[in-house]
């Protein structure tokens, strides 16, 4: 019963978008407040308080603060400037440079696809995430001749592998932060956690670019099995080296980019002479390397402060987490927030978009005028987070998420590993976003862990680590799959593609896609955990 009682706001949650349409913010704002009222009424009753001595009111109240400020620092911080380093590309123009040079790189019907959406795509998903990477690739694909259902269902697809990763590594790392016993994550944590996702999602990084390359052309069989095989053993070696060395932030940037090197090395010694497909329209321009440096400054400008203020400079490193950082014991429920003004991404990103900006012939009043432009558009994503964040802080501090863990391994067992993923699919499918699926469930993923037992030393595929860090991270890998029938990425596809009322269309088709991904990953982290 007290279970049932717990699960109530995320079932409110579900229906109100789902079964009410109501709009995310809405339902941010009415769950939380129903939250609020259950925690006050119904959780003294329940006798699942981990404090019972404390005060109902003051652990509702502290963690609604703790929820706002995990909220604003760094989530949201990240968001803003992740979006402000794209509209920075789009008023300078610069964007269309970018596009036209991917469009330029092959003749080849299935490695242009393939560069548009797992490439590109995954570099803005890396660098900005936000629907940009569904958004952009499927605007030029349509903007070559493609259909715009075709481009639609085929960026959903290829969204996904780097989402875990989006935004400078966002939802890996709040994951992370939900999960650490002070609510912040180490940095050998962060590592851990990025690397046991990596693992789990394996087998789509061959996977999915062969479905895409198969979807663009069918005719080609050999040549997609070979191409996928190459790209895909490129990305995932390069970003599980930087999951496991660096951290969450740069896996999918970089592993994009190392996939877009691996299709033009396999254009250059593999694609001889073929005529353009008469579906594709290319006009030919040439860049000089002024233009394309000055079109790369604000993204090439990010990956090097992100990558100066890693663990890859352990100097830079160093200075900048022991420098102007903030951290307090929060009253009541005792958890630990901590905050660092410099070595914090967003300061990074936000630093790079500036001076490519710069570069790129904006003034420094019109760049903070964007900021603000931006900042305002996002307002209704403030709210959001603001209040998710929140809703997850009370439920893990009166207990609630804790109960629901024990509800759904007492109703599982052993096989709750298995069924991991799905947790994680239904949160992105809720909210639209994977750090909010995170949020949401990050810490239920872990307490379940702890109820079954998994909380010593582990070996997963050969990479040593923590069996309840394993589990959380089926959480984030689960979540990418959820993309695939977000109704707000849908929302995007459908924007961008103009194909207005065909929701259900695009669902219908992506639909064997996520059915696929959520096995395929619960039988990754069963087997990785029971297994290898």
């Amino acid at each position: 019963m007290t279970a049932l009682i717990s699960v109530i706001p995320i079932v409110l949650l579900i229906v109100l978008m789902m079964g009410f349409k109501v709009s995310g913010y809405k339902s941010a704002i009415i769950t939380l407040i129903v939250t609020i009222l259950l925690a006050l009424f119904a959780v003294p009753s329940m006798g699942i308080l981990p404090k019972p001595e404390a005060s109902i009111y003051g652990v509702t109240f502290w963690s609604i603060i703790e929820g706002f400020l995990k909220a604003c620092f760094p989530i949201i911080l990240i968001i803003i400037c992740a979006i402000f380093s794209y509209n920075i590309l789009c008023e300078t123009k610069e964007i269309e440079t970018i596009k036209t040079q991917f469009i330029q790189m092959t003749s080849d019907k299935g490695l242009l696809v393939l560069l548009l959406t797992w490439g590109l795509g995954g570099v803005l998903e890396g660098m900005a995430g936000f629907g940009t990477a569904v958004a952009i690739p499927a605007a030029i694909l349509i903007g070559l001749g493609f259909k715009p259902m075709f481009s639609a269902v085929i960026c959903l697809i290829a969204n996904t592998v780097a989402v875990g990763f989006g935004a400078v590594g966002l939802p890996a790392t709040t994951l992370a932060n939900q999960v650490a016993a002070e609510g912040v994550a180490s940095p050998e944590m962060l590592c851990e956690v990025a690397t046991f996702i990596i693992l789990q999602l394996s087998l789509m990084f061959y996977i999915t670019p062969f479905l895409i390359l198969m979807m663009t052309d069918r005719k080609k069989v050999l040549k997609n099995i070979t191409l996928a095989l190459f790209v895909g053993t490129f990305s995932i070696i390069v970003q599980f080296c930087c999951a496991h060395f660096i951290g969450p932030e740069t896996p999918a940037i970089l592993g994009s980019v190392a996939a877009i090197i691996a299709m033009l090395i396999y254009n250059k010694l593999f694609i001889h002479d073929e005529n353009p497909s008469d579906e594709v329209i290319v006009e030919k321009k040439k860049f000089g390397t002024a233009k394309t440096l000055r079109a790369w400054s604000v993204y090439g400008l990010i990956i090097f402060f992100i990558l100066i203020s890693s663990k890859i400079v352990p100097a830079v490193n160093t200075l900048l987490n022991t420098t102007l950082v903030t951290q307090f014991q929060l009253p009541v429920t005792g958890n630990a927030f901590k905050f660092g003004w410099l070595s914090n991404a967003g300061l990074m990103i936000f630093l790079g978009a500036v001076i490519g900006g710069l570069i790129q012939g904006m003034s420094f009043g019109k760049l903070m005028k964007l900021l603000a432009k931006t900042t305002i558009n996002l307002q209704k994503t403030v709210v959001t987070i603001c209040c998710l964040v929140a809703m997850a802080m009370l439920m893990n501090n009166t207990g609630m998420t804790n109960d629901i863990a024990k509800g759904l391994v007492a109703l599982t067992g052993a096989a709750f590993p298995f069924f991991a993923p799905l947790i994680g699919s239904i949160g992105t499918f809720v909210t639209g976003s994977a750090t909010n699926a995170n949020i949401l469930f990050g810490k239920l993923q872990a307490t379940a862990a702890g109820d079954l037992g998994l909380v010593n030393q582990g070996t997963f595929f050969g990479v040593p680590g923590s069996e309840t860090n394993w589990l959380a991270a089926a959480n984030c890998a689960g979540s990418e799959g959820g993309k695939l029938l977000s109704p707000q990425s849908i929302a995007i596809a459908t924007a961008a593609c103009d194909m207005e009322g065909q929701d259900g269309e695009i669902m219908r088709k992506t639909m064997p896609f996520a059915i696929f991904w959520i096995l395929m990953n619960g039988l990754m982290v069963f087997l990785g955990l029971h297994v290898f």
